[in-house]
């Protein structure tokens, strides 16, 4: 792909389909696969995210809100979306386009059953969410029968798949941790069937549970940060290819003289004669101001450089002395070669954060073909 002239993020969609299929043979024949394209796909574009996997045969969809699913349907996406965090207000959209809700609270069960009553439908696919451990979204065990009886007050709902999700499956001193969710997960899915008198599918397993804990991948197992190239453990990095790769480019040199500051707040001081470049990306395309004064680097020519002074909105300043450059190269900010994951760390956070801050204004430009 020729180099940039702008700031863009790549994103390379044969990465994306050998992580899937990496991730693929970590599972059983039978095992569904679901990927998660929420939050725009994590940064990078959901749709066309979206469209490369139903056509590698992924099963179901994710995402968080009624939104994105529209999204995807408006993009021509057929499979099963489930939503991970319906809102009432979004009922009736959800409806409307197929979308499938996950059902974590009494409230949300009788506001939706209430919605599919008053259409005159029935047998709509749900999906309920069990609290194990992570205390975020779901029903505790002590619900159960009360959620059960509710839906069978009518034949409005069917109960597709009960599932949960795990709080620290890539952390192995948590190990314990995660098999006492795996076990009360089993235990409260097995106590669902009975009430209901019927075995929905199961699926508990993230990226991490899939690498981690295969021997819970049930009936369908559910990726994100994998997909995109990420495993949350260094063991997995040479077999995962992270598919976004943000690249900019060198607006202007300048030459500092010691005793000169640079940026907002004259934040960084030079002791002796520097050069530095200007780029033109900033905090309002997703590079926040705790990657600046130091803290992180991006490389020129395959060389890091370090992120100097305040970062601005739509600018970032880096220290190119030992670089030999030119106003017009090509910057690498992360991407296959030069982990988000480390970029992220750098500046006190996590890869997740990173990839998804990235704003819409930067153009995405795709790559079919491998390097």
């Amino acid at each position: 792909m020729p180099k940039t002239t702008e700031t863009v993020l790549e994103i390379d969609l044969k990465a994306l389909e050998h992580n899937y299929n990496y991730l693929k043979s970590k599972l059983k024949r039978t095992t569904r696969f679901l990927a998660v394209v929420k939050a725009f796909g994590y940064g990078s574009d959901a749709q066309e995210v979206s469209k490369k996997l139903e056509s590698l045969g992924v099963d179901y969809f994710a995402v968080a809100y009624g939104k994105e699913g529209v999204t995807l349907r408006d993009a021509g996406i057929k499979s099963p979306i489930l939503v991970l965090h319906p809102l009432p207000a979004n009922f009736d959209t959800l409806i409307d386009r197929c979308l499938e809700p996950s059902i974590y609270s009494l409230h949300v069960l009788k506001k939706f059953q209430e919605h599919v009553t008053a259409r005159g439908m029935s047998d709509y696919p749900i999906h309920l969410k069990l609290n194990t451990g992570l205390n975020r979204l779901g029903f505790n065990e002590g619900f159960l029968e009360e959620v059960v009886a509710k839906i069978k007050e009518s034949n409005a709902l069917k109960v597709v798949s009960v599932f949960s999700h795990l709080a620290a499956s890539e952390d192995e001193e948590e190990s314990d941790f995660t098999l006492s969710q795996l076990e009360r997960y089993a235990n409260m899915a097995s106590v669902t069937d009975n009430l209901l008198g019927y075995r929905p599918f199961r699926h508990v397993l993230n990226t991490s549970g899939i690498l981690n804990y295969p021997q819970a991948q049930y009936d369908m197992v559910r990726s994100g940060i994998g997909i995109y190239g990420y495993g949350n453990d260094v063991r997995w990095d040479p077999e995962l290819r992270p598919i976004a790769t943000l690249k900019t480019i060198i607006s202007q040199l300048h030459t500092i003289q010691p005793g000169e500051t640079v940026g907002y707040n004259r934040a960084f001081k030079s002791g002796l004669a520097r050069k530095t470049a200007t780029l033109p990306l900033g905090h309002a395309d997703g590079i926040g101001r705790h990657y600046g004064n130091g803290a992180s680097f991006v490389f020129v020519h395959g060389k890091p450089a370090r992120i100097i002074g305040n970062v601005c909105m739509d600018m970032i300043m880096i220290d190119v002395t030992d670089i030999s450059c030119r106003e017009g190269d090509e910057v690498i900010i992360f991407g296959s070669g030069h982990s988000a994951e480390e970029l992220a760390a750098s500046g006190g956070t996590i890869s997740y954060e990173l990839l998804t801050g990235i704003s819409p204004r930067v153009r995405r430009i795709y790559k079919t073909i491998s390097s």
